[in-house]
C-alpha cells in the first residue's frame, strides 16, 4: 500500500462509524458471548446478525448502521451496541462521537503554547513536565524532561512526536513495558484524538506513514482500541540512573487547543525519587 493510499484508508478508519464497528465486531469471540461457533467462519469475530441479536436491534437496522445509512441513531441503540461489543466507558464515548451524538473538538487546534502555560511549566523544576498537542508532538518541556529523555538521545527542544519516537527501533531498550503498555497506549490515545480532529491532514498522514513503516503499529491500529491515558505509570531503563518507575498524569487544557500538560513524578522517600534527584544533579540540559 502506498503512503497516499494508506492516508486515505486511515482517514476513513478514523471517522467512519461502520469501519469502527466492523473492527470491534471482529474482536468478539462468539463462544465468549454464549454463541456456538458452529461451522468454520470465513472472517473472525461475530457476524452482523449475531451482533444485532446481542444488541436487541433488527439485523436490517444494524446493517444500515454499519453501512452509514442509519441517520442519527439514538443513544439507547448505541449503548446497546456498545454493551454487545463490550466497550468500556472511554470507547463507548468514542462510539457516540463517531455516530454524531456528541460534539467533536475544533478542526484546527492551536499549535501555540499560551504564555501562562509556559510560565507554569517553568515553575515545575523537581520532575519532568512537558506540553504536547493532540498529535503527541512536544511543544514545550522543562529541564528535567529534557534530562530524562535526553538520556535516550531524544531532543525535546526539536519538537519531536512521541508516537514516532516510540516506534523507532532503539526505543524498546528504554521501556521495559514497551509493547504491552507504551506502544499500545500511544496508539489507542492517538485513535481517540484522531476522531476528535478528523480534518487534521498532518495527523492523518502520520497515521498512514506509521501504518506502512511499522507492522506493529498497523496491527495495534486495526484493533480499534480507544483509551484515555491520563493517569498511570511508566517504567524506564535510563542509561544514567537505571530503572525508574514514575507516575504519569496528563492534564488536558480546556481551551479547545488539544494541548495537554504531562507530568512524571515519584513519591519522596522512594528509590525512584532519589534517582530523580541524581538525574537533576547531572549535567545541564
Amino acid at each position: 500500500m502506498s503512503s497516499d493510499a494508506a492516508e486515505i484508508h486511515k482517514l476513513d478508519d478514523v471517522v467512519d462509524l461502520g469501519k469502527f464497528l466492523q473492527a470491534r465486531r471482529a474482536r468478539i469471540n462468539p463462544e465468549d458471548v454464549g454463541l456456538s461457533d458452529g461451522a468454520r467462519r470465513r472472517v473472525p469475530g461475530l457476524r452482523r446478525e449475531e451482533l444485532a441479536l446481542l444488541a436487541g436491534v433488527s439485523v436490517d437496522y444494524y446493517t444500515r448502521l454499519e453501512q452509514g445509512r442509519a441517520k442519527r441513531p439514538s443513544d439507547q441503540v448505541l449503548d446497546a451496541v456498545a454493551r454487545a461489543l463490550r466497550l468500556d466507558a472511554t470507547t463507548r464515548a468514542h462510539l457516540h462521537r463517531l455516530a454524531g451524538t456528541t460534539r467533536r473538538g475544533p478542526a484546527h487546534p492551536s499549535a501555540a503554547v499560551r504564555p501562562s502555560l509556559e510560565t507554569m511549566l517553568a515553575q515545575i523544576t523537581a520532575f519532568p513536565a512537558l506540553i504536547m498537542n493532540h498529535r503527541q508532538d512536544v511543544l514545550a518541556s522543562n529541564r528535567m524532561a529534557r534530562l530524562l529523555y535526553g538520556g535516550f538521545g531524544w531532543d525535546l527542544e526539536a519538537g519531536p512526536n512521541f508516537v514516532r519516537l516510540m516506534f523507532e527501533d532503539d526505543s524498546r531498550q528504554y521501556f521495559p513495558d514497551w509493547e504491552d503498555v507504551c506502544s499500545a497506549e500511544s496508539v489507542a490515545q492517538l485513535r481517540k484524538t484522531a476522531a476528535l480532529f478528523p480534518e487534521d491532514r498532518e495527523l492523518t498522514s502520520m497515521i498512514g506513514e506509521l501504518s506502512v513503516a511499522h507492522r506493529l503499529f498497523a496491527e495495534l491500529w486495526a484493533r480499534a482500541e480507544v483509551m484515555d491515558c491520563n493517569v498511570g505509570s511508566v517504567r524506564f531503563d535510563h542509561p544514567m540512573v537505571g530503572r525508574l518507575e514514575l507516575y504519569k498524569d496528563q492534564f488536558r487544557v480546556a481551551d479547545g487547543s488539544g494541548q495537554m500538560l504531562v507530568t512524571l513524578t515519584a513519591s519522596p522517600g522512594t528509590d525512584d525519587y532519589d534517582r530523580m534527584r541524581l538525574l537533576e544533579s547531572s549535567r545541564a540540559a
